[in-house]
């Protein structure tokens, strides 16, 4: 059996559904190359849907599915296409795929990846993103943001994302510089993969503990904390912030405790005095070593462009207390994202020309 007989997509026949459980009974004793040829529905020469798309390549693996690049034939531009699977099971739809689509539906915004449309496929549905050219992660190996009015912009484009997110009750719970894409022709940041968004209502429920990748995560979710809200991704945004500037990642713990001791050892343990409550929660323990707090002493040293004002925003994005954290809104209108005297602005108009590339990025691998 040949890859290439995919070119008509078996899996994709329909008839009853003994039919599809006898097709996949018999995938499964394919080679993995061969079950991957016959689960996607791509010719050998790329095409997708009647010659629409021209799959380019591959980019990577996605919170759900695999993503590609591809270019519309129409006008040549080029889009990411995010491939989710329908299962015949009791799994069903991806949830997650659901979530991602119905927020992404009422997000209009510069700082957010563009949802073009989404084509369906008896066994898929392809989501069609614009396309960047990396995300932010990849950007940093090249080195950290030196240049302030460069570091300046970018963080302020993260947070005019989140703001419109706020403002229109999203949460993204996903921050982190792998879902910060960029457009670098334009340099244009934007937030993507919302598969762990969700909406949210006043007043709060309870919500899943397992969001944000780790080292991401603010500490009264690391703490047991079920009721969040938007300062979640406030502290969330602050890490990123703090990547950006020094090209590593601030509390970039192997597991929850060891996360959570190295916030400790940043910024101090936290007592009911600063952070009211911090004592009873869920996973708190009393035993926990009793560090003073360092007044980001390693990122003032290592993020010079982000300056005094730079280290405030980062101050108050990592207050322990939720409620005292900044919403993104009142962030934007702190004195970092305004221009010193005699250096460009950085309104959303200004576009900068990234350093010189030191290789090609991987684009939308949300």
């Amino acid at each position: 059996l040949r890859a290439s007989v995919a070119t008509a997509p078996l899996r994709a026949w329909g008839g009853d559904g003994g039919l599809r459980a006898l097709w996949r009974t018999m995938c499964d004793f394919l080679p993995a190359e061969v079950q991957e040829a016959l689960a996607d529905p791509v010719h050998e020469d790329g095409e997708l849907f009647g010659g629409r798309y021209q799959i380019l390549q591959k980019l990577g693996q996605g919170t759900y599915g695999k993503v590609y690049k591809a270019e519309r034939q129409d006008n040549g531009e080029f889009y990411a296409l995010k491939k989710i699977d329908i299962q015949y099971d009791e799994e069903g739809f991806p949830g997650t795929a659901i979530r991602e689509i119905s927020l992404l539906k009422e997000c209009d915004h510069p700082n957010i990846i563009r949802l073009h449309e989404v084509l369906q496929r008896p066994t898929a549905l392809y989501l069609v993103f614009e396309y960047c050219d990396m995300d932010l992660r990849v950007y940093l190996k090249r080195g950290a943001m030196y240049q302030p009015e460069l570091l300046r912009n970018s963080v302020r484009q993260c947070f005019a994302g989140v703001e419109f997110c706020h403002s229109h009750r999203i949460l993204h719970r996903d921050l982190k510089p792998q879902n910060v894409l960029i457009d670098e022709k334009r340099w244009r940041l934007k937030l993507a993969d919302f598969g762990l968004a969700r909406s949210y209502t006043v007043p709060l429920g309870a919500y899943t503990h397992e969001v944000v990748t780790l080292w991401y995560r603010a500490p009264e979710i690391l703490l047991g904390v079920s009721k969040y809200a938007t300062p979640t991704d406030i502290w969330s945004l602050g890490c990123v912030a703090s990547e950006m500037a020094t090209g590593q990642a601030l509390f970039p713990g192997d597991s929850e405790i060891d996360t959570i001791f190295k916030i400790f050892r940043s910024l101090g343990t936290p007592t009911n005095e600063v952070w009211p409550g911090v004592e009873s929660l869920r996973d708190f323990k009393q035993e926990f070593p009793k560090w003073h707090d360092t007044h980001l002493a390693d990122v003032r040293a290592q993020g010079p462009g982000l300056g005094p004002n730079g280290i405030e925003l980062l101050r108050k994005c990592f207050r322990y207390n939720p409620v005292e954290r900044p919403s993104a809104r009142r962030a934007l209108e702190l004195a970092f994202f305004h221009s010193d005297e005699g250096e460009p602005g950085c309104g959303s108009d200004v576009l900068w020309r990234p350093p010189a590339a030191a290789g090609s990025g991987t684009g939308n691998s949300q």
